[in-house]
């Protein structure tokens, strides 16, 4: 069996650009060996959200019964964790902050060193969000909108804190999706743990095969038809809260694979009226490029849609997809970051004592507070102007206020 150590960079690379190349495949490019722990765990916080309303959470397991698992067929359903986090009402002070990670997947993903953190540097499961564990949702202000967020590959569905946090302060309920199989470990509610092993068999075979793109396909494929179940469970959520969403405002945002997921959902599926792609391409595959392009990408869409990208030129599936559609898109770049400046990376990594060189590696040069407070900033502008009807206007042009954002054509 092929180690995670010896997988080529090259394979690996296209992987990552096509948003499904996970930590859970390699160790990081720059080492064979994971990055050596401080001395002391780190003490982690992540940013604050900026947003009116506090902010309540709880997880759920999610059974899909009309459909065999993906990756593992003999398993004749398929079932997801999910947290739901969502604006809660004046009061919830005295419900304890949440975890960041159950402790079972929080093992799992400190063990694999991920994108620079050394090994042991954080406790995960230690760390604790802004939410308050089960807090009573605010009823006061109507239903509100609902986002879907979907990480990217091999990365937890935790690994997006800062931006969901910051939506649902805002006045968004939020749902973040694990994909089983595909996310290093999933914690369920009877203590077991589900890791990437199956997909990671898989990878290895279309390996050898020479079959890659078609397990991006199967991947995408997987991941689309998962969100489309948690659309269908949008009525029926955990803690009441559906009472509180607004299904005819539904939106989805992620990162990488995510992202991917994100417009080959809305695509198939119109109950999706606004989304974000956070740097994950629109292809099947990416050597060479804009050759698999995904039916997003060749067609376009109707309906509002945000491109946030690292700093690299505009891929072929990007302008294929700008180029056609009739609804309103734009198509921005963070001027200096790395494709996991997107993530919760750019909080965790400078709080867990690894130098300017790591940060730069697996980051950018942009300054990571810097890339929290712009991902915020144009995805929420984003949602309010198509789900809410407030136009604030930042994605009209270029602003003063977040220089490090290029808007491209």
């Amino acid at each position: 069996m092929t180690s995670r150590a010896s997988l080529t960079r090259r394979s690996l690379v296209g992987l990552a650009a096509a948003g499904l190349a996970a930590t859970a495949l390699t160790l990081p490019a720059s080492a064979a060996t994971p990055p050596r722990a401080p001395a002391a765990r780190a003490t982690v916080q992540l940013p604050a959200p900026t947003g009116p309303y506090g902010i309540g959470t709880v997880s759920a397991r999610l059974v899909d019964r009309s459909r065999h698992d993906p990756w593992v067929p003999s398993q004749p359903y398929r079932e997801l964790m999910v947290s739901v986090w969502y604006p809660a009402a004046s009061g919830g002070d005295g419900h304890p902050r949440a975890g960041y990670m159950a402790p079972g997947a929080a093992a799992r993903w400190d063990a694999m060193a991920p994108h620079g953190i050394p090994r042991g540097a954080v406790d995960f499961a230690a760390l604790r969000t802004h939410a308050r564990e089960s807090a009573p949702a605010d009823t006061r202000h109507g239903r509100h909108p609902v986002l879907v967020y979907a990480a990217g590959a091999g990365d937890p569905r935790t690994w997006g804190t800062a931006l969901v946090e910051e939506l649902a302060s805002r006045g968004y309920v939020v749902v973040t999706v694990d994909h089983t199989y595909e996310s290093p470990g999933v914690q369920f509610p009877d203590g077991s743990v589900k890791d990437a092993g199956p997909l990671l068999k898989a990878f290895e075979e279309a390996q050898k095969n020479g079959t890659v793109p078609r397990l991006l396909r199967r991947t995408v494929d997987a991941r689309v038809a998962d969100s489309r179940f948690v659309l269908d469970r949008l009525g029926s959520l955990p803690h009441g809260l559906s009472r509180v969403v607004d299904r005819r405002r539904v939106g989805m945002v992620g990162h990488s694979a995510g992202g991917i997921a994100a417009a080959e959902t809305m695509y198939e599926d119109r109950r999706v009226s606004a989304g974000v792609d956070l740097d994950g391409t629109l292809e099947y595959n990416s050597e060479p490029e804009g050759t698999r392009l995904m039916p997003v990408a060749r067609h376009g869409l109707d309906r509002p849609f945000l491109l946030m990208g690292s700093d690299r030129p505009t891929e072929p599936a990007w302008r294929s997809f700008l180029s056609h559609g009739s609804g309103w898109k734009r198509n921005l770049t963070l001027r200096g970051s790395l494709h996991q400046a997107y993530t919760d990376l750019s909080a965790v990594l400078p709080q867990a004592g690894v130098t300017g060189e790591v940060l730069e590696q697996n980051i950018g040069t942009v300054a990571p507070a810097r890339a929290v407070a712009a991902q915020r900033a144009y995805v929420a502008s984003f949602f309010d102007r198509w789900l809410k009807g407030r136009n604030d206007g930042l994605l009209d042009a270029p602003s003063g206020r977040y220089p490090e954002v290029e808007f491209r054509d």
